[in-house]
């Protein structure tokens, strides 16, 4: 296990551009690819790069997130390995929440204190990527550097969203600028390997992956000012720090909203997918879940699509689509360029006879439903004749029972779609 490193994932903050999915969870427990969590990414990671110690930083909605994360992560009793959640709480030091990505691990700092470690690896609990830490932290330590900042090659047109940098011959970063304006962005070329460059990717962009050394963080903590590290503390650092730019050339993505979100699990259906859930080398660690293999009967049809453990699907076509687990599909119904969640639980034989003999309507997706650019949320009861048609031809909207953004339908956690509900 790596003795040298401790890793602080941070939860972020509201998740309001994730609305609705983050409504009642908080962004790191949002369910991703039909069976994980997204916090499970940069668990998964640190474990595959034998970290083994890692605070989880959160403070809205995390009830959800602890319960996975216990029953989930556990270690041998003869193990330092940890994954410890840390909620905000107001202390006489702190009566205030988390005011950003350095004040949440500000006001935690005591507890990381209570290790030995060399270095803070600082990560973001939204991300979807693969990537061994463990070179990472060799080029930190083979440089001399008191921080390294994980980056990626990105487009012009990418470039305006992400902290942009440059770097020395050596690596060093040695300016930086927050969301650049498009105007400003031929003076902020570097240079990337030859693949990036044609592919248009000219410009470095931070991963908000950090490395800090112990002594440095615990200095700069000190200064109660600093809020966030992506705006202040690291442009502040910049030319007072030998701040390494770590050059990162996998697939990685900030599932920031919900396009991305939406985009990266449909991704996942691709031939060879860029996030390769199949890679021995790379597991995506989850809780391990006792489920019956997946039912398929009545001449369903299904293309281009990932269908996780525990789900009955009768007689539908499904095409280009996530579906995630315990989901029931009736007969009939096309599922196409879509997400759904799934459920957390079976209703028994008695309650779906007893339900359909009154007209109420069951856990899943009913019969002859046509659902196309949307994403349904956990634990939904959708009626026959259900249609919702996703696209760019709908405005956004958010009502009690559906949210639309980008085009794209989110049914909400939990709720009820009477036969013949219509959006399109």
């Amino acid at each position: 296990m790596n003795k040298t490193t401790l890793a602080i994932i941070l939860g972020g903050g509201q998740g309001s551009r994730l609305a609705p999915l983050t409504e009642s969870r908080s962004k790191p427990a949002v369910p991703i690819a039909g069976k994980y969590r997204l916090v499970d990414i940069p668990i998964s990671n640190c474990i595959n790069s034998d970290i083994k110690r890692m605070f989880v930083l959160t403070q809205f909605n995390s009830a959800s997130l602890n319960q996975h994360i216990k029953n989930t992560y556990h270690f041998s009793h003869f193990s330092t390995a940890f994954v410890d959640i840390l909620a905000a709480e107001q202390t006489p030091d702190n009566p205030t929440w988390f005011q950003g990505t350095a004040d949440a691990v500000r006001q935690c700092m005591q507890h990381f204190m209570n290790h030995n470690f060399d270095y803070a690896l600082i990560l973001s609990g939204d991300q979807l990527y693969q990537m061994d830490f463990n070179k990472m932290i060799k080029a930190h330590e083979q440089s001399g550097a008191t921080i390294s900042i994980a980056t990626l090659p990105v487009t012009a047109k990418e470039a305006p969203e992400f902290g942009i940098l440059k770097t020395d011959s050596e690596n060093f970063i040695t300016s930086f600028i927050e969301k650049p304006n498009a105007s400003l962005l031929p003076e902020w070329t570097s240079e990337v390997s030859e693949e990036s460059k044609s592919e248009g990717k000219l410009y470095l962009a931070s991963m908000g992956i950090y490395i800090f050394n112990r002594e440095l963080l615990v200095e700069i903590m000190k200064n109660q000012d600093t809020k966030d590290f992506g705006k202040e503390i690291i442009p502040q650092a910049i030319g007072k720090q030998k701040i390494l730019s770590y050059q990162y050339e996998g697939y990685w993505t900030d599932i920031g909203n919900i396009d991305s979100f939406f985009e990266a699990n449909l991704g996942l259906t691709d031939d060879i997918p860029k996030f390769n859930l199949f890679d021995n080398s790379s597991k995506i660690y989850t809780r391990a879940r006792v489920l019956p293999p997946s039912k398929i009967t009545g001449n369903s049809t299904i293309d281009k699509s990932v269908v996780t453990e525990g789900c009955i699907i009768n007689g539908a076509k499904i095409e280009h689509s996530v579906i995630g687990i315990r989901s029931k599909i009736g007969f009939g119904t096309t599922i196409s360029n879509s997400y759904l969640m799934g459920n957390d639980y079976y209703q028994n034989l008695e309650e779906i006879s007893s339900n359909t003999n009154h007209d109420i309507i069951n856990l899943g997706i009913g019969e002859r439903c046509n659902i196309n650019n949307t994403i349904v949320d956990k634990n939904c009861k959708i009626g026959n004749d259900v249609t919702l048609n996703g696209g760019k031809h709908l405005a956004d909207a958010n009502t009690e029972l559906y949210t639309i953004k980008d085009g794209i339908i989110v049914v909400k956690k939990g709720v009820t779609l009477p036969s013949g509900f219509t959006v399109k």
